[in-house]
């Protein structure tokens, strides 16, 4: 069985950190971290920044580990 992240991820088009990490999906520190490592695409609007819903998808989907059915 697979995650369908689609159905699981709000449709929203952007996230802040803070929303990402009430979602449950990454703290703050952690995605700070993947963003300075080049691991996370982010967009820039003011001092904030934000992740694509697709950016987020994409993420979880690369570092999905299947269970052992």
């Amino acid at each position: 069985m697979k995650t369908n992240f689609e159905e699981l991820i709000p449709k929203r088009v952007l996230f802040n950190l803070k929303e990402v990490e009430e979602l449950g999906i990454l703290k703050i520190d952690m995605t700070k971290k993947l963003i300075t490592k080049g691991k996370l695409e982010v967009v820039k609007i003011g001092n904030k920044l934000h992740l694509s819903r697709p950016e987020i998808i994409r993420y979880l989907e690369k570092n999905l580990i299947p269970a052992n059915v």
